[in-house]
């Protein structure tokens, strides 16, 4: 089973995928990165979590991809775990006696573990991998100030992320394919940026609060979200395990590690399921 359709939410339309193994022993809902959609896990997650024996409910997060919205805005963070929540909702009235796990990468890792520790919820296990908890660069001070401003005066202005390409894999061929991608844009707004960033702190300060056992994976080698936020996190928790892949970059299940990464992936969910 294969089906793509969109779920309303406020004045927008949000694209969500289903699909499902023929042996269904839980449900994930993947929430994918900043700039991308969920299309981009189709070739290497997607059938990786199937062949785990999850269906996977998929969604283009508000302004990406198939998704409403003004490239790269949201009204605000709330906005953000209400369209997941959404989405976690319609997977569980499609899978309503299999456990449900979240998986999340870079911002979608942010998300899924502000999720678990903000929200009320049935959520079995978290994969996040590379999760945005603080960024591996520091933005000119200019674009700081201005963002800052901006996010008072005109929160919905978006400017070019700064995001280097060159960052997300050691395979050439998918750096290419990530630049030459219709659907991935390099634009954000004020209201998009920074109260992610606060969220990322956040995240890191409060996760001796997470109950849920919880998968992270990064690369050391990743240069837009640092790896030493989410060794911060692990250390600050008592139900996580961490993997730090060796020279990894920013797209692990792009990357030259990505068997590894994914075989990391199979091994703990067999021991969750």
């Amino acid at each position: 089973m294969h089906q793509e359709y969109f779920l309303p939410f406020q004045k927008y339309k949000i694209a969500v995928m289903c699909t499902q193994p023929q042996e269904i022993l839980g449900v994930v809902v993947l929430c994918h990165g900043f700039g991308e959609h969920y299309r981009r896990y189709l070739p290497e997650v997607i059938p990786q979590l199937e062949n785990a024996g999850l269906a996977v409910v998929a969604y283009d997060n508000i302004g990406h991809g198939q998704s409403g919205g003004k490239r790269g805005h949201c009204p605000n963070y709330e906005a953000l775990l209400d369209i997941l929540a959404l989405v976690i909702e319609r997977a569980q009235s499609l899978y309503p006696a299999k456990p449900l796990f979240l998986y999340g990468h870079s911002m979608g890792g942010n998300l899924v573990l502000n999720y678990v520790l903000r929200r009320k919820h049935h959520v079995k296990g978290v994969i996040a991998t590379s999760p945005y908890l603080r960024l591996a660069f520091k933005p000119p001070k200019w674009k700081m100030i201005l963002g800052k401003a901006m996010l008072s005066i005109y929160p919905s202005i978006t400017l070019p992320s700064g995001l280097d390409p060159e960052g997300i894999s050691r395979i050439p061929e998918e750096v290419e394919r990530y630049k030459n991608d219709p659907m991935v844009h390099d634009k954000v707004s004020p209201m998009f940026s920074f109260p992610v960033m606060d969220a990322g702190e956040w995240a890191i300060a409060n996760s001796n609060l997470l109950t849920v056992n919880t998968l992270l994976l990064h690369g050391t080698g990743d240069q837009i979200i640092d790896h030493r936020g989410t060794v911060a996190f692990h250390e600050n928790a008592s139900t996580t395990t961490l993997k730090l892949l060796e020279g990894g970059y920013h797209e692990l299940h792009k990357d030259l590690c990505s068997k590894e990464m994914l075989g990391h992936i199979n091994n703990w969910l067999a021991l969750q399921l």
